[in-house]
């Protein structure tokens, strides 16, 4: 520990994605853009979910979920990322880097749980559909969700728990748009590489025990569809292709980002920019061209609203 160069950390800069102002003007225009559709995109699907009878099953309620988890995951960086965009210096305060850790790996934690608990709904529904009534009941949702929020804030209060109470030193430039846990960690006063691998067991474990979860519920789900019938197939492919789209955008740039890191400064913003706003922009996009049951609800949410337009 080199004790000189120690100091009370007040705020980091983010050295962010560039430097040219027309080029930040332009990341600002886009990214706002995206960011109104992400949220816009979820609030429609959970209003839907929410004010359609005909879309109040198990799939459905986890969707919801997945919707909500989706525009927190968006919001922990992107208004920051927007914000400074507008700014030459762009810094963050030591409170504010520790919530967006805090709420970033809170967030992730708890939507790869979620991801899992929709693929034992599907394995119920496709492999034991006489049953599926009885074995998804409310309750059993609901608890797999609280299961899936706590098992996040488990993982995210083990990661403040340590960062808290780490030296850090200058200089305090963090060379990307949010803070995140393996680039702060290379702040601190001390040889971070024994830090650094019990981070990324911590975060591999979650993610490596969701990621086997998540292969054995679908192997079993291909088993029984294939021993199906055609009609009963393409249905239940049609369904778990879009589950699977969703684990496999989520679960890549996560693995790389924490798990097996790169250390190619490019790439990781790359991946970062992917997880943290295009997975939550292409979420609702997925699960809504390929659901023939979310279209018809949004056509009879439109025909409703109409209806109501033209009778005032």
């Amino acid at each position: 520990m080199d004790g000189g160069n120690q100091s009370t950390v007040s705020e980091f800069v983010l050295l962010g994605l560039g430097h040219s102002w027309s080029i930040q003007f332009l990341l600002f225009v886009i990214f706002l853009l995206l960011y109104l559709i992400i949220v816009s995109g979820n609030i429609v699907i959970v209003t839907l979910i929410i004010t359609d009878p005909h879309l109040h099953s198990p799939m459905y309620f986890f969707l919801t979920n997945l919707s909500f988890i989706d525009m927190w995951l968006s919001s922990v960086t992107i208004p920051k990322m927007i914000s400074d965009f507008l700014r030459e210096i762009k810094t963050i305060s030591f409170a504010g880097c520790i919530c967006q850790i805090f709420f970033a790996h809170f967030i992730a934690a708890s939507e790869m749980v979620l991801l899992v608990s929709m693929a034992y709904d599907r394995y119920v529904a496709i492999c034991k559909p006489l049953h599926y009534s009885s074995i998804m009941i409310l309750q059993r949702c609901t608890g797999l969700v609280v299961s899936s929020w706590t098992a996040g804030f488990v993982h995210a209060m083990s990661h403040l728990a340590v960062i808290v109470q780490l030296p850090f030193c200058d200089p305090r430039d963090i060379d990307n748009f949010f803070c995140d846990m393996p680039l702060v960690i290379k702040l601190t006063c001390m040889d971070s590489y024994n830090l650094d691998m019990l981070m990324n067991v911590d975060f591999g474990f979650v993610a490596v025990t969701c990621f086997i979860l998540l292969l054995i519920s679908y192997m079993y789900i291909l088993l029984s569809v294939l021993q199906s019938s055609r009609t009963g197939a393409s249905k239940a492919l049609s369904t778990c292709s879009a589950h699977v789209t969703v684990v496999i955008i989520f679960f890549v740039p996560c693995n790389f980002i924490y798990v097996w890191p790169l250390n190619i400064t490019s790439l990781d913003k790359f991946l970062a920019v992917f997880y943290s706003v295009f997975t939550p922009l292409l979420n609702p996009a997925i699960y809504t061209l390929r659901n023939k049951e979310i279209k018809k609800a949004l056509k009879r949410f439109r025909s409703y609203y109409v209806g109501s337009q033209e009778k005032v």
